[in-house]
């Protein structure tokens, strides 16, 4: 049996299966590059995507650049 746990990714809530992962909010989310992403509040480089781990009601913000003067 394995426990999940909630994340909020873009201001929803998300069961992901534990242990979890930034890259596994990612795909959940559906979001496509580019983007930058950060977890409560802080910035991860996207080298760390696969090795950052989330715990239980961390905030992840997945950000798309605005392009346009």
């Amino acid at each position: 049996m394995s426990d999940n746990i909630t994340v909020l990714i873009n201001h929803v809530a998300y069961q992901l299966p534990a242990p979890a992962c930034l890259q596994d909010a990612i795909t959940a989310a559906g979001v496509t590059p580019p983007f930058a992403a950060a977890v409560n509040l802080q910035f991860v480089p996207r080298s760390q995507y696969a090795t950052h781990l989330l715990s239980a009601n961390d905030q992840v913000e997945l950000i798309a650049p605005i392009t346009g003067g």
